[in-house]
């Protein structure tokens, strides 16, 4: 027993150390890394860049092969040294973190080299899209409804290949499509009406790429194959993705994505959505090879005599799909049907939640009420504020609108000077509310004729590889996984969800993990300061720890189901209204109303809060965290210890319970 408890538990922390080192690794730096961009002439500007920034120079004849080339997707920006004065053209269809780091890269070198310069914006994203991040927001149900579709079809009919298999998933797959097209698009507005049906057969495309994918993987090597496509589609394929910007990527991260289905689905969407379908093939051709490969696995091994398979299985190898015993016949054809179909509409339903929550929690984060201070009255201000939502927070002076950034209140200063005025923004507090501030508060004094002058503060300094402080936000969904997971795990290595030592060993586990998964991040990643590494420690094992005795007790209660319903509360509810990195103010009303009732957005600003703030403003999600541990721990122990009926578990299910939970919400 002891020995099967370690080992599952070990697959788990493994698992939790590659995402975390995947996701970290991956996004902790949005910086430009051998970014496509053109130039039509030697500049001394360009040089100074590409001496501090990875551009990869691509030279055109005029503006007019610029413009054509960033028309086919190409391009970031290009750079056009004129006699009257440069002109930089930036494309936030293509990345808006990539045009934000070029924009600031170029000024400052044309500013220092005496060069004037113009800015000019080409295929500018819309207000239902301002982050560019629709297109991570729709792959990321067509990749989760793919995933679930094969794997539910395989748990409900036991069996990864058979002759209606490859029909069923084609089937669901243009169903599903369907749906996440009508949600996203007419229901909640996330792309204009125009795009709703040259986006439809992508989202297909890639659910079925997906799920016939796994669907192969799961019949060449059984059970495992369900965590080898989590691993390939989930944590390596999802943190390559490219969301945020294919060239923000580390290189490494750039080449390993080109081959799995995530990044090729968010270049397709992004190009039909943005760039009338330009430079889709190499993406058409991967997802095509995912998918004809994968329904000829499924449909050739699916005709096999069912005697053939059962003897394969009798000699040892996991095939995951034996025939039944003659002695034991199997269910009915209109039983099979029946299951098919339950399973096909559990994963819809997970799907389409998929995209109704993410989507309308981010598609286009836009401030509400964002607190910032001020120490006077000035025009600047009322001018600001017609273009962004400030809930203004008067102090007497600098001073003590500084002490209010210090313990975390709000997210900017503006301090109205005699002859020249100050804005203060909170990097730690936000990665979007910086820009926000400083570009409507710019703007504002630049047509009212008032210097202005925008400075970086913040009590603690960011960690040396997290720039923008994404780092908390992207360790939250690892530690959440690895919570219901090894709850998950320790039942089926055990066969029971009782037991008064079941909460001390995933206590264990988690302040185990947490120790793995701080030193890993912290020294190795350096994407948390040095100096904070141990109270980061109980801080990570507090919230696997509430999480898995949540999952546990559920357990306990539904069966395998409670892992589902964790699932649900945890990353469906629970991580759209967490705020991550942007912050809660940048949630529509619903999420910002849920979220202080539910873990991820107390484990989040109880982690950013001790890291960046010393603490403050840390009560309330301490206590929320530590209800969601104690209540479930106190209740699974005193069950524990009386005879209660125990649900059957099965090594199976169990397993594939397991799979179906490592699904994760969009990433920064």
């Amino acid at each position: 027993m002891l020995k099967k408890i370690l080992l599952a538990l070990g697959i788990v922390l493994v698992l939790q150390s590659l995402f975390v080192v995947c996701l970290v690794s991956a996004l902790q730096i949005l910086a430009p890394r051998s970014m496509p961009f053109g130039v039509t002439g030697a500049s001394p500007v360009v040089d100074a860049v590409t001496s501090k920034v990875s551009l990869e120079r691509v030279t055109y004849t005029d503006e007019a092969a610029v413009r054509k080339a960033i028309d086919q997707s190409k391009l970031y920006g290009a750079y056009l040294p004129l006699t009257a004065g440069d002109k930089l053209i930036v494309v936030p269809a293509k990345s808006f973190f990539g045009q934000v780091e070029l924009e600031a890269a170029f000024k400052a070198a044309a500013k220092e080299a005496g060069r004037p310069l113009s800015v000019q914006t080409v295929k500018p994203l819309p207000q239902r899209d301002r982050l560019g991040g629709v297109a991570g927001l729709l792959m990321l149900p067509a990749l989760i409804g793919g995933y679930l579709a094969a794997v539910l079809l395989q748990k409900t009919t036991t069996t990864a290949a058979a002759p209606w298999r490859v029909a069923m998933l084609v089937g669901y797959s243009a169903v599903g499509a369907l749906a996440t097209d009508l949600i996203a698009g007419p229901g909640i507005g996330a792309f204009s009406n125009d795009r709703f049906w040259p986006l439809l057969p992508c989202l297909f495309y890639v659910t079925v790429a997906v799920s016939l994918a796994a669907a192969a993987l799961q019949r060449l090597v059984g059970a495992l194959g369900t965590l080898l496509v989590v691993m390939l589609f989930i944590i390596v394929g999802g943190a390559s993705s490219g969301g945020s910007g294919l060239s923000l990527l580390p290189d490494y991260w750039q080449h390993i994505g080109a081959v799995l289905p995530p990044q090729n689905a968010i270049t397709l969407i992004r190009n039909v959505l943005y760039f009338d379908g330009n430079n889709i093939t190499t993406p058409c051709i991967v997802l095509a090879v995912y998918t004809l490969v994968g329904g000829a696995v499924v449909s050739l091994l699916g005709w096999r005599p069912a005697r053939a398979r059962g003897k394969a299985s009798d000699n040892g190898i996991a095939l995951g799909d034996a025939a039944p015993p003659a002695h034991q016949p199997g269910p009915s054809s209109r039983t099979m049907l029946v299951r098919a179909l339950i399973a096909l509409v559990l994963a819809g339903i997970m799907q389409c939640l998929f995209t109704a929550n993410y989507m309308t929690s981010g598609h286009s984060p836009v401030a509400s009420d964002l607190p910032v201070g001020v120490t006077g009255t000035s025009p600047v201000l009322t001018a600001a504020q017609r273009n962004i939502s400030i809930k203004v927070h008067t102090y007497k002076d600098e001073t003590d609108a500084k002490s209010a950034i210090d313990r975390g209140r709000i997210y900017g200063a503006f301090i109205p000077g005699p002859s020249s005025n100050t804005l203060l923004v909170v990097p730690s507090l936000s990665d979007v509310a910086p820009l926000d501030l400083a570009d409507n508060f710019e703007k504002a004094s630049k047509r009212l004729g008032q210097p202005l002058t925008v400075h970086q503060y913040a009590p603690h300094r960011l960690a040396k590889k997290d720039p923008f402080g994404l780092v908390v936000s992207l360790m939250m969904v690892p530690l959440f996984i690895g919570g219901y997971i090894s709850s998950t795990m320790l039942r089926t290595a055990t066969g029971t969800s009782a037991g008064p030592w079941r909460v001390g060993i995933l206590v264990a586990y988690s302040v185990i993990a947490a120790l793995v998964l701080d030193l890993i991040v912290c020294y190795w990643l350096q994407g948390i300061p040095a100096g904070k590494f141990w109270i980061t420690w109980p801080i990570l094992a507090l919230v696997m720890a509430a999480v898995a005795c949540v999952t546990a007790l559920l357990q306990k209660l539904l069966g395998a189901a409670g892992t589902l319903v964790t699932v649900i509360v945890v990353v469906l509810f629970g991580n759209p209204s967490s705020g991550g990195a942007n912050g809660v103010p940048y949630l529509p009303r619903f999420w910002q109303d849920i979220g202080p009732f539910l873990p991820p957005r107390n484990a989040y600003i109880l982690l950013r809060n001790t890291l960046y703030f010393d603490g403050h403003e840390t009560t309330l999600a301490l206590v929320v965290l530590l209800l969601y541990l104690i209540i479930p721990a106190a209740v699974l122990s005193f069950l524990g210890w009386f005879r209660t009926p125990r649900l059957p578990v099965t090594p199976q299910t169990e397993v594939e319970a397991a799979a179906v939970t490592v699904p994760v919400g969009a990433l920064p």
